[in-house]
């Protein structure tokens, strides 16, 4: 079912950032009266293969123009009179060009047409950073908040770095910081000479973060592997069918001993259950001014049943009027962008692997979540609808950046490119895109 909500997820989020893609040609197309043959949504063929399998799962007519559902959910596409494109219709392409094609058009109004596409996925995913911050605003756990309650649990990434459970980060970069979900961000993990400075007792140590270690985030829950606030061990809810259910434990009770061992902190109380030996465990929780001792037999559990209550305090929500939310949204939009530059600077670099950095349709998936969330949905989209916008602008023959390239090249030059030299680009492109896209799949398969 998770795999169900995923999929219709992704696939709702794309459908939507390809038809605002596609429509942004269409409009650009029609307002220099350039005829527009077809408009789907996915492709009616086989791509590349223009004449394999055509077929559309839905299709309707309004004026010159077919618009449709293909049955191929890779993209989409409008198929524009004059115009070489996804479909290789290069038979058009030999009759007199007409005054209604794309062909017939001045350079500067092809060129609109080709980036109409990218702006309108710039335009809707800076609408959707806007949305975003004046609808939901932000939620931040404080830094000062998890320094003063017990520091950091250092988790399997955490570890690995060097950081230890109690340490307190204190700056990143050299700098103080409000927020503990800044140790996160991306452009903090994908700038050049990243360090974390912890407090470790009385002793400040600088931890140096090495220019690989984006790659260590490549799935969605490698954050929950890295550090957390420590939590202490006061009950918030109690699972019905585990021991915690069975002897009666209740929300609020505090676990304080377990195996004999004095607790504090959710992660002592996981140190205290992996040593135990023998088939039971012992712990005491205190109840008001009442102590309670248990000794359980724990043979096959991992746990006992129970979750902490989320510390009082320890966010903070801040609320954006519109005014605000539209200084702030363009930002974090093209924030998008500047992490891609800087992911693909490191790829050119080998500072991380290009193997370990691509994603394809089952690693997007996933980030999704298997419970469906408007929140992370619209983040996601708004994501998306960026980075599709950088993808898209890659001066690759196939992608509009290629023929942006082929455009640029006219204006400047005052002549066309050769026709077979564009066709051959083209194809090569196409070849590329689909070689990427298949290498995408694979390496969502094998990771």
């Amino acid at each position: 079912m998770e795999g169900l909500i995923m999929t219709a997820q992704l696939l709702l989020s794309l459908s939507i950032l390809i038809v605002a893609h596609e429509w942004g040609h269409f409009f650009a197309a029609r307002t220099f009266k350039i005829k527009v043959e077809k408009f789907y949504l996915f492709f009616d063929f086989l791509f590349p293969m223009a004449n394999v399998m055509n077929f559309s799962l839905f299709k309707t007519k309004k004026g010159d123009t077919e618009y449709g559902v293909g049955w191929f959910p890779l993209g989409g596409y409008v198929k524009i009179a004059g115009m070489v494109d996804e479909s290789m219709d290069k038979e058009q392409m030999k009759l007199p060009a007409q005054p209604w094609e794309f062909r017939a058009k001045p350079a500067w109004q092809r060129l609109i047409v080709m980036l109409g596409g990218i702006i309108v996925n710039v335009i809707a995913g800076v609408l959707i950073f806007i949305g975003m911050a004046y609808f939901i605003g932000d939620r931040y756990i404080l830094n000062d908040y998890v320094n003063t309650h017990g520091g950091v649990q250092s988790m399997e990434i955490g570890q690995q770095l060097g950081i230890q459970t109690g340490d307190k980060i204190i700056k990143i970069n050299g700098k103080p910081f409000e927020y503990f979900d800044e140790i996160t961000k991306t452009d903090v993990l994908l700038s050049q000479n990243s360090s974390y400075t912890v407090l470790r007792g009385d002793k400040e140590i600088e931890i140096a973060v090495p220019e690989n270690f984006v790659e260590k985030f490549s799935k969605k829950e490698s954050l929950g592997k890295f550090l957390l606030p420590r939590r202490e061990l006061v009950i918030d809810f109690v699972a019905k069918d585990s021991i915690a259910g069975k002897i009666g434990l209740m929300p609020g009770d505090r676990v304080i001993e377990v195996e004999g061992k004095p607790v504090f902190y959710f992660d002592e109380l996981r140190s205290g259950i992996e040593s135990r030996k023998g088939d039971s465990l012992s712990f005491k929780i205190k109840r008001g001014e009442q102590v309670l001792s248990f000794n359980e037999y724990f043979k096959g559990h991992i746990n006992i049943g129970f979750s902490v209550a989320a510390p009082i305090g320890i966010e903070k929500t801040v609320t954006y009027s519109l005014g605000q939310s539209i200084l702030i949204g363009p930002g974090r939009a093209f924030d998008v962008i500047i992490v891609q530059v800087k992911a693909i600077g490191k790829m050119i670099r080998g500072d991380i692997s290009f193997k370990n950095s691509v994603s394809g349709p089952i690693g997007m998936a996933k980030m999704y979540g298997g419970t469906w969330n408007w929140e992370r949905f619209w983040r996601m989209t708004g994501l998306i609808s960026m980075a599709l916008a950088f993808m898209n602008l890659l001066p690759i023959p196939g992608l509009d950046g290629g023929y942006t390239m082929f455009l640029l090249y006219e204006m400047v030059t005052g002549r066309e490119p050769n026709e077979k030299i564009f066709e051959n680009a083209l194809k090569v492109g196409m070849a590329i895109l689909l070689a990427l896209m298949a290498f995408a799949i694979f390496n969502d398969i094998l990771k």
